[in-house]
C-alpha cells in the first residue's frame, strides 16, 4: 500500500496552527527558555558543545521541560509568520523552474523531485520575491538583478520570472533569517491573477520543421479551449526547430493567449491543427518534421500570484519573540538557559484558568532574611532538616531573594541518598555547595517590590512559578548552546516550524 503526505496537507496543518493564534476561540501560546544547568552525560546526555536531541517522549515534553524551565512570553499574532525557505538571487546560479508535474520522474533541473524541494524562487537584495516560470533550458540566470513589480511575467536574465510580492522592512528586521523570509500575499498580484491561465510552455525542439510563425489551440479542460477563443500558442520555428518558449514574438515560441480554467492541456502539432492566423482559420502545417513537442505548464489554483504563501510552500510557520532585558524582572539576566520551546494553553499557578500575563517567571524564589556569603549561579543547596536540594538560578542580593530550580537529577533537585525530590520549605538553614553560603528564612508573608517596580508576594518566605507546572501542551522543544543574559541585553528568539 503505497501513500503519501501532500503538499496541501501540510499547508492545511500550517494555516490551522496559524489562525489558533487570533481565531474566535484562540490558543494561547508562550515561547519559554529553560535549563540553566549545563547537559551532562550523567544527567541529560550530550553537552553544552553538543546538546542533545529532545525526545518526544512523555516525560520530556509533559514533565522534565517545566522542571527546568526559567521563563515565558506570550507570543502575540503579531509575532508569527509564514515562511518559506530563503533562496537569494544572484548573477550567473541556476536556478530551477516551476513545473506542475515535478516527480521522481520528472525531476527539477536540480535534480529535485518535489516542486518546494526545488530552487523556483528566488529573493533579491531589496527583498522582492520572483517566481521562475521558465529557466531557458536549464542554463544559469544571466544579467542584472529584477525590480520590476509588473502583474504579468516578464523577461530578465534570459529566465521568464514572475514578481510575487515584496519583503518589507519591518518584515525582514523581524522576521528574515539567514535560512528562512517571510511570505506573504500582494493584494495587487492576487487581483490581477487568473485561475487556470497559461503562461508557460516547456518545448521540445524537434528537427526538420519548416520555418516560420504557426498558431495552435491548447486543447483540455479550460473555457473555449480548442478554439481561438481559449488558450492559443504562437509557434516559431528557426532552422528546422521548434524555438524555446519565450516572451518574444517572432524570436521565441510564446502564448498567444493564456485562456483561463485549464488544470490539464495539450497542443497537437498534426496538420489538422496547425493555422497560419490567430483566428485558426486558415490551415497550415510544420512541415516533415519530427521529434519537436509543445508541453504546457499548467498553473496553480487560482493563478499564478493568487496565493503566494501556498504557491511557494509556505509550510512554515515562523515564531519571533524578543526578551527585553528582564522583561519586568521576570527573566533572569543572571544566568544563561539552553532550551526554548513552545507551550500552549497554560494555566496560572494552582488554578484551571489559561494564563493570560504577559511574561512569566518560572523559578521558585525563597527570601533569606538571615544569610552569611553570596550563593552562586548554578550551585546545589541543600536545606537542613527537610533535605530538600536545588540549584541556584539567580541570588538578588540586594533583596535577598533567592531563586532556584530542582530538576528529577540527583543533586539537581533530588536527594543524592535516595533520589526522592523534597520541596524547600520553613525556616530550616539552605547552604550553598560550592560558595558556603548560608541563609535562613523569616517565613513571613510580605510583598516586595522588585529592580524594575514588579512586586513579588512571598508566602511565608517562598514563592511559587506563575505558570501551573505541567499544564498546558509543550508543542515544541529545542535544546541549544547555551546563551549568556546580561542586564542590557536583548534576545531575538526565532522558531521554525514546519508542517
Amino acid at each position: 500500500m503505497s501513500a503519501i503526505i501532500t503538499e496541501k496537507f501540510r499547508q492545511h496543518n500550517a494555516d490551522q496552527f496559524f489562525e489558533s493564534f487570533s481565531e474566535a476561540s484562540a490558543s494561547t501560546y508562550y515561547l519559554f527558555i529553560g535549563k540553566a544547568t549545563a547537559y551532562t552525560t550523567a544527567t541529560t546526555t550530550g553537552s553544552d558543545s553538543s546538546p542533545p536531541t529532545p525526545a518526544d517522549a512523555v516525560g520530556e515534553t509533559e514533565f522534565y521541560a517545566w522542571d527546568s524551565m526559567l521563563a515565558a512570553k506570550k507570543i502575540a499574532s503579531t509575532d508569527i509568520t509564514y515562511a518559506i525557505p530563503r533562496r537569494d538571487w544572484a548573477n550567473s546560479t541556476t536556478f530551477d523552474m516551476y513545473r506542475h508535474d515535478i516527480s521522481s520522474s520528472t525531476t527539477a533541473t536540480s535534480g529535485a523531485s518535489n516542486l518546494y524541494d526545488s530552487t523556483f524562487y528566488f529573493i533579491t537584495s531589496d527583498y522582492r520575491v520572483y517566481k521562475v516560470l521558465d529557466n531557458n533550458g536549464g542554463t544559469a540566470f544571466s544579467g542584472s538583478e529584477p525590480t520590476s513589480e509588473s502583474t504579468s511575467p516578464f523577461a530578465s536574465g534570459g529566465y521568464v520570472i514572475k514578481y510575487m510580492y515584496s519583503i518589507t522592512a519591518s518584515e525582514s528586521a523581524k522576521f528574515l533569517t539567514s535560512d528562512y523570509a517571510p511570505v506573504s500575499n500582494d493584494s495587487t498580484v492576487t487581483a490581477a491573477a487568473t485561475d487556470g491561465k497559461i503562461e508557460s510552455l516547456a518545448i521540445t525542439a524537434g528537427s526538420g520543421y519548416t520555418d516560420g510563425t504557426y498558431y495552435a489551440a491548447v486543447f483540455g479542460d479550460g473555457s473555449s479551449q480548442g478554439t481561438s477563443s481559449g488558450a492559443v500558442v504562437r509557434i516559431t520555428v528557426t532552422s528546422g526547430a521548434i524555438a524555446s518558449f519565450g516572451l518574444t514574438a517572432g524570436t521565441d515560441t510564446t502564448i498567444h493567449a493564456g485562456g483561463s480554467g485549464y488544470t490539464f492541456g495539450t497542443v497537437n502539432l498534426g496538420n489538422d491543427f496547425i493555422f497560419s492566423d490567430t483566428a485558426l482559420s486558415t490551415s497550415s502545417t510544420l512541415g516533415s518534421g519530427t521529434g519537436g513537442a509543445v508541453d504546457v505548464i499548467i498553473s496553480p489554483k487560482g493563478g499564478h500570484g493568487n496565493d503566494a504563501i501556498a504557491e511557494l510552500g509556505g509550510h512554515f510557520v515562523l515564531n519571533a519573540v524578543t526578551l527585553t532585558q528582564a522583561e519586568g524582572d521576570d527573566v533572569t539576566t543572571q544566568n544563561d538557559f539552553r532550551q526554548v520551546g513552545l507551550v500552549v494553553d497554560p494555566t496560572t499557578y494552582g488554578t484551571s484558568t489559561i494564563a493570560s500575563s504577559t511574561t512569566a517567571r518560572q523559578t521558585f524564589v525563597v527570601k533569606i532574611d538571615t544569610n552569611s556569603g553570596t550563593f552562586e549561579a548554578d550551585e546545589q543547596i541543600t536545606q537542613a532538616t527537610t533535605g530538600a536540594v536545588g540549584k541556584v538560578v539567580e541570588f538578588d542580593s540586594s533583596l535577598s531573594l533567592l531563586y532556584f530550580q530542582q530538576e528529577r537529577f540527583s543533586g539537581f533537585g533530588t536527594s543524592t541518598t535516595n533520589n526522592g525530590l523534597t520541596v524547600f520549605s520553613g525556616a530550616n538553614q539552605i547552604t550553598g555547595g560550592t560558595s558556603g553560603a548560608t541563609g535562613t528564612t523569616a517565613g513571613t508573608t510580605e510583598t516586595v517590590t522588585l529592580a524594575n517596580n514588579n512586586t513579588l508576594t512571598l508566602t511565608s518566605g517562598y514563592a511559587n512559578p506563575e505558570l501551573q507546572p505541567d499544564s498546558g501542551n509543550i508543542v515544541y522543544l529545542e535544546n541549544r548552546k547555551p546563551i549568556q543574559r546580561d542586564s542590557d541585553q536583548t534576545e531575538d528568539i526565532k522558531l521554525i516550524i514546519e508542517f
